[in-house]
């Protein structure tokens, strides 16, 4: 017999209406109405249906990268969806870069310290903000360089109201108890602790930096303690798709919520590594893993990138320390400046972007 623990409404109205079910600890789907059989919310339900839930009980939390169900801003969630299978697009998630400095030296990372320490003014970020909620954002992600070497981080999580969800992305490095406990009482919703390889000696290796392993533990532990959700997000390479496993466990073992999985992007320091690109055969081994696997829940942004095509421009924007706008974190185009163009008209411009929804990264042809 099923053990049904709740059902939730995710939306209802005569075009669309979509219910969730959380039944022997997952996520079961239903949807129905013309909208239902729109190609963008086909994929949304797909790829969300038969997933294990992070929580579920007055609310149902499908993600650490999604709104809480129900809420505002999974409506404003749904409705994008929705828009986008009409050909409108939302920038659903936006990262900002909030500053260059870091301790860590990561041999890939897509944000090489110029040297001149680039940083945001909470003004600028506040303003930034309120413009891309206007514009109908649900995820707001804080990174850097490091964030928690911005002083002011939780004055900048207060700006996101409840129209959206924040998370801070961190190496761990920096992020204390009472950083933790001040970013929860700030509305932060989940902390995305990235991860190179389940190895101590190997991940402080790419951090170029020794403590880094244990310093993203301790990040961990101290954003649960605080209430926070966990992630613990994966970079994978054709040199650590083999311990997919081994970071399974290591979410299981700390408490994560979510491991994320994403696939190196050739830029940064990264630029000349085209050979650690996942091939087809780690796609696979990736995939059937991820199928079988049993919690914590596992989110392969691969897997969604192939299912809905790339998001960059679409669905994703980037803001970098210099206030640069790019169209995904991992793609250096510069479309604008927050500084001397509106958010909305930069938005504006990535509508001619010709890659969007290509099957392939477009970063690769850099």
């Amino acid at each position: 017999m099923k053990s049904v623990a709740a059902q939730y409404t995710l939306a209802s109205s005569p075009l669309f209406k979509a219910e969730a079910a959380v039944e022997d600890g997952r996520v079961r789907l239903r949807a129905g109405g013309p909208l239902a059989h729109l190609t963008f919310v086909k994929s949304a339900l797909r790829i969300a249906d038969g997933q294990i839930p992070v929580m579920a009980k007055e609310r149902l939390y499908l993600s650490t990268w999604f709104p809480p169900i129900p809420s505002l801003a999974f409506d404003r969630l749904v409705k994008s969806y929705l828009k986008s299978s009409l050909g409108i697009r939302t920038p659903d998630q936006v990262t900002i870069s909030i500053t260059e400095e870091c301790p860590n030296r990561c041999l890939h990372c897509a944000l090489p310290d110029s040297g001149h320490h680039h940083r945001l003014e909470p003004d600028e970020v506040e303003g930034v903000v309120g413009q891309v909620l206007d514009l109908g954002t649900t995820l707001v992600i804080f990174d850097g360089g490091e964030p928690t070497t911005y002083r002011e981080l939780p004055d900048l999580v207060r700006y996101v109201d409840d129209r959206a969800i924040s998370t801070v992305f961190t190496s761990g490095a920096g992020f204390t108890p009472k950083l933790a406990r001040d970013l929860k009482d700030a509305g932060l919703f989940a902390v995305n602790v990235s991860l190179d390889n389940a190895s101590e000696s190997e991940h402080d290796r790419m951090r170029g930096r020794t403590g880094a392993f244990r310093d993203a533990m301790k990040a961990a532990e101290n954003a649960l303690k605080a209430g926070l959700f966990v992630d613990l997000y994966v970079v994978l390479r054709r040199d650590n798709v083999s311990e997919i496993e081994e970071f399974h466990r290591l979410a299981s073992e700390v408490g994560a919520h979510v491991l994320t999985f994403f696939e190196v992007v050739p830029v940064g320091r990264w630029t000349d590594k085209k050979d650690a690109i996942l091939s087809e055969e780690d796609h696979a081994l990736l995939e059937k893993f991820v199928l079988g696997a049993s919690p914590p829940r596992i989110f392969s942004v691969p897997s969604a990138f192939r299912e809905f095509g790339c998001f960059a421009g679409r669905n994703w924007m980037h803001i970098t320390p210099e206030g640069d706008v790019y169209p995904c974190a991992c793609l250096p185009m510069v479309i604008g400046n927050i500084r001397r163009d509106s958010v909305k008209k930069i938005w504006r411009r990535m509508a001619k972007l010709p890659f969007q929804g290509s099957k392939t990264c477009p970063a690769r042809r850099f």
